[in-house]
């Protein structure tokens, strides 16, 4: 199956986002939250957004707008723990409000989970599109292709791009999706605008879609004309590894950056085999056969110009077999379903995770006003994609525990008033802990702990509940550093 870690780290270089693995989502009253460590170098904007949806939500916990906003802010800084909190709060206000679906939904896509956000995309349909007719018609395109379902993934995308033809995210994934389906000239023919405006994820979706049509040669070429040299030639050898995975395994590394584990390559994920026996779809079989070669002739014209930012190490060559890649982390559990979902707060930045298999292609879909500059490089102390002979990492220093979240705030000063405060009102609760505050963004969660264990730490939160305190469970990963508020 689908290896479930997820891009969670932003930042402002378009060459330099980086996606960490790890979507953990579940109910306050039956499923912990697991938090992820991720370095998140947010723009203002998403930033005040979130923080202005927490303000109000501070005041009125059941307000709609307010859960809806802090979603659809914690979507766009990719923290699906805290999305998922927040639109499961407002389903239990408004269960068949679409827009509470859609959201839902956009974590299920993001996360890799499309037979969920297929089942939630017909029951809005039912209920009437929120989203101006592109937003749902890309994202069920995208779903559709997660399970292999090309002909109905492309129809949607169509619709998106008949609503607005310029929109650079659907041109991209409806491009991945010729490549993946084997219609080598449509996939030229759609990245061609993106391409002569040098945007810099459509170069990224290119290597993609060459890598996937068997052009490995090309699409190295490209990945080291707009790479720094370190970086190029880590990635190649996953690139090599493209025509190896199904066509649904195709599209969640093309689209997500999810890449399967090694003993998963080439086999469908469960879930996914039953939608398609369910449905009747014709699917590629767990090895794809040799893909169709592009025309040199186009593939020449549409290549990225300019001197290349350097070239493979020797020996390196993209055409071998390398070793499957290796992925890290732990196996996360999920909820089963949308109903039962945790009150998630924003993922915490305690602790760096080092960038994984999509670092360069994490923007794939995302607005880029950016064109191709050598200046965009990728620190390359910053990149370290774990390789077969790499030795095991050390035992972390710390476990992975349990907290309660009570309050988040930026003056770690003023936390401490707040500590005081919300403890007033719940000594019998929150007497035996202290307060602890671990980094968020730009700001910090103020939590109380540690909690023996996830169940006590639900208990907490609903006793706390019943006494007008609106908190939520949270799990420090191992080796993530909490401290103490003195």
């Amino acid at each position: 199956m689908f290896h479930p870690n997820l891009a969670k780290t932003l930042s402002i270089s378009a060459l330099a986002l980086t996606i960490t693995f790890g979507l953990p989502i579940g109910d306050a009253e039956a499923q912990e939250m697991v938090s992820r460590p991720v370095v998140q170098s947010l723009g203002s904007e998403e930033v005040q957004d979130l923080g202005a949806a927490l303000r109000r939500l501070a005041r009125q916990p059941r307000d709609l707008s307010a859960l809806l906003a802090a979603g659809r802010a914690s979507l766009a800084v990719s923290d699906l723990d805290a999305a998922m909190g927040f639109y499961g709060r407002a389903e239990d206000i408004a269960p068949q409000d679409p827009r509470v679906k859609y959201g839902i939904a956009s974590v299920f896509l993001q996360s890799g989970r499309p037979v969920q956000a297929l089942r939630l995309y017909d029951q809005i349909a039912a209920l009437g599109d929120v989203s101006g007719g592109i937003g749902i018609a890309r994202d069920r395109g995208l779903a559709y292709d997660l399970v292999g379902d090309f002909s109905n993934a492309q129809k949607y995308y169509a619709q998106a791009l008949a609503v607005r033809s310029d929109d650079s995210e659907t041109r991209r994934r409806l491009a991945i999706s010729q490549a993946i389906s084997g219609n080598t000239s449509e996939f030229e023919k759609t990245l061609r605008p993106l391409l002569e405006k040098s945007d810099p994820a459509a170069f990224r979706a290119r290597a993609f879609g060459l890598a996937i049509l068997g052009e490995q040669s090309r699409a190295a070429a490209i990945v080291n004309e707009v790479m720094p040299r370190d970086m190029s030639s880590r990635l190649t050898p996953y690139l090599a590894y493209m025509p190896r995975l199904t066509r649904a395994q195709q599209a969640a590394a093309a689209n997500l950056g999810i890449f399967p584990r090694a003993a998963d390559i080439g086999r469908e994920d469960p879930e996914i085999a039953q939608y398609q026996l369910n449905s009747n779809e014709v699917v590629a079989d767990a090895a794809p056969a040799s893909p169709p070669a592009l025309a040199s002739g186009a593939d020449a014209r549409l290549a990225p110009a300019g001197a290349p930012l350097g070239t493979q190490p020797q020996g390196q060559n993209s055409e071998t077999d390398p070793a499957p890649p290796k992925q890290t982390g732990p196996t996360v559990v999920y909820s089963t379903s949308p109903s039962r979902v945790v009150p998630a707060a924003p993922q915490q930045t305690a602790v760096e995770e080092k960038p994984n298999v999509a670092d360069a292609f994490a923007d794939i879909g995302e607005k880029s006003g950016t064109r191709i500059a050598r200046s965009d490089a990728v620190d390359l102390d910053t990149i370290d994609i774990p390789r077969e002979q790499e030795a095991a990492p050390p035992p972390p220093p710390t476990p992975r525990r349990f907290w309660v979240q009570v309050a988040t705030g930026r003056d770690v000063a003023a936390l401490k008033f707040d500590w005081r405060r919300i403890k007033r009102q719940a000594p019998d609760i929150l007497g035996p802990f202290e307060a602890h505050v671990t980094p968020w963004g730009e700001a910090n969660r103020l939590l109380a702990g540690p909690v023996e264990n996830a169940a006590k730490a639900r208990a907490m939160v609903n006793d706390l509940k019943g006494k007008g305190l609106d908190t939520f469970t949270f799990t420090s990963p191992e080796g993530a550093e909490i401290e103490a508020l003195d």
